[in-house]
C-alpha cells in the first residue's frame, strides 16, 4: 500500500534524503512516500514569500516508482494549497521535468516551473 507521510524529525529527514541521494536541507519541510512500508521517495519543500517551493522530489536510490512520486508531488501541492498558498514553483535541479509536468507544473516564459493552485484541487483529474 502506498503511504505519503510528513517527516516529523530532522534526523529522519536527513536519513531519508541520504537514501534518496538529495542534499539534506534542515530548514525545509519534507514528505516521504513508501510502498508496502519500503521507502520510495522524498519531497523537500518550503513555504516562502507567498509561494510553495519544491526543492527535491526524488526517488530512493534504486527505486523507480513514477506513480508513487506523482502522488507524493500532488500531496505536497495539496498541503501547500491547504496552507492558503496558491502558487508553487519547482527547482529544475531537484525534479525530473516529465514528473514536474505530470503533477501540474508548466514552464513559464522566464523558464520557471510554475503551478497556480487556485481551484487546482477542485477537479484534480483535469490536471
Amino acid at each position: 500500500m502506498l503511504k505519503v507521510f510528513a517527516i516529523q524529525s530532522k534526523k529522519e529527514q536527513e536519513e531519508i534524503c541520504r537514501l534518496c541521494d538529495v542534499p539534506y536541507q534542515p530548514d525545509l519541510l519534507a514528505y516521504g512516500a513508501s510502498v508496502d512500508d519500503r521507502l520510495v521517495g522524498v519531497c523537500q519543500f518550503i513555504l516562502r514569500d507567498g509561494k510553495g517551493i519544491l526543492y527535491h522530489l526524488a526517488p530512493k536510490k534504486g527505486a523507480d516508482d513514477f506513480e508513487a512520486l506523482f502522488v507524493l508531488g500532488r500531496a505536497t501541492l495539496n498541503f501547500i494549497d491547504l496552507c492558503g498558498v496558491k502558487q508553487a514553483v519547482c527547482l529544475d535541479s531537484g525534479i525530473d521535468p516529465s514528473l514536474a509536468r505530470s503533477i501540474g507544473f508548466s514552464r513559464r516564459e522566464d523558464g520557471t516551473l510554475f503551478v497556480d493552485l487556485n481551484g487546482f484541487f477542485d477537479h484534480p483529474c483535469q490536471h
